[in-house]
């Protein structure tokens, strides 16, 4: 029976590389497993310092483009002042104001409601921690008022 508030955790395994990495699929899975055709919120949250969620369209260029102002913006080099692990990793710090750790998302239906062109990603520019974690939250009606 479907609860009214359902969370689990993902796994992500980023690489070496400053990365974005589409969720959508993952967070469909887990709306398909929860939600059982209600609506409510689904909330994405990566419980890292040098992490975030971005909604973007992928595939076309976009996710390139964010890494690349990304590092405009935010270059690795000796200018930070938090300066432990690879030169530059201060900026990793500094991505999730940004880039928030968090996004929170209509579900109607059972179904996460996203533009025609837009995805859930992970967006991660820490090429030191290639573990990372993601909670998905799902706050939807009760199981009592689904189809009153």
């Amino acid at each position: 029976m479907p609860h009214a508030f359902t969370t689990s955790v993902l796994h992500i395994t980023t690489g070496s590389t400053e990365t974005v990495t589409d969720l959508t699929h993952d967070c469909e899975l887990f709306l398909v497993r929860t939600a059982a055709a209600r609506d409510g919120l689904l909330n994405i949250f990566v419980p890292h310092a040098t992490a975030g969620i971005a909604i973007l369209e992928t595939g076309s260029g976009s996710d390139e483009d964010l890494l690349a102002t990304l590092h405009t913006l935010l270059p690795a080099d000796e200018r930070w002042q938090h300066r432990h692990g690879t030169p530059g990793h201060g900026r990793d710090h500094v991505l999730p104001a940004l880039v928030p750790p968090h996004a929170t998302l209509p579900v109607i239906g059972g179904r996460l409601e996203l533009g025609t062109w837009q995805s859930v990603c992970l967006v991660d520019t820490n090429v030191s921690n290639t573990d990372r974690q993601v909670r998905l939250s799902f706050l939807g009606q009760s199981v009592a008022s689904v189809g009153l």
